[in-house]
């Protein structure tokens, strides 16, 4: 799935949890970062350009590790014994994007190691994703004027 997909679906999240959070931009600014995690282990991902993230490449292949729950699990685990405050924006963030990639042809390996794939019928770039594209915008539009008119 491209980026811009992942972060209108991350921001209808964002939209749908901020009423709840107590620091909302902190909240904002790690559910945002961390729908661009998973694909550092891509070359060809936004952040997988960047020269600084080459070796990691070199260790684990696209749609691996980084596209696993388990892995999920462990670095939120992490995060809920030394900096809570951002494992549930972390959490929402990468979660959203591990499960909107399940849909897509390529899918991942929610349980790595294991092989087991979790794939669906969505292309990467193709029509379906570009309506699914539009629909999170619409629905981002929607939920925020609805936050914005329950404001006054």
């Amino acid at each position: 799935m491209l980026i811009r997909t992942h972060l209108v679906i991350i921001i209808f999240f964002i939209l749908l949890f901020i009423s709840i959070v107590e620091d909302k931009v902190l909240f904002v600014l790690v559910a945002l970062a961390a729908t661009f995690i998973p694909d550092l282990d891509s070359e060809f991902s936004k952040l997988g350009r960047r020269k600084i993230f080459r070796p990691l490449q070199f260790f684990v292949k696209h749609r691996g590790i980084f596209h696993s729950f388990i892995f999920l699990i462990v670095i939120i685990g992490f995060f809920v014994l030394f900096l809570p405050v951002v494992a549930f924006p972390l959490f929402l963030g990468y979660g959203i994007h591990l499960l909107a990639d399940s849909f897509t042809m390529n899918g991942i390996k929610p349980f790595y190691p294991f092989n087991k794939t979790s794939s669906g019928k969505l292309r990467t770039g193709g029509k379906t994703e570009s309506l699914l594209f539009v629909f999170f915008i619409l629905a981002d539009l929607f939920l925020l004027v609805f936050r914005v008119s329950s404001v006054f």
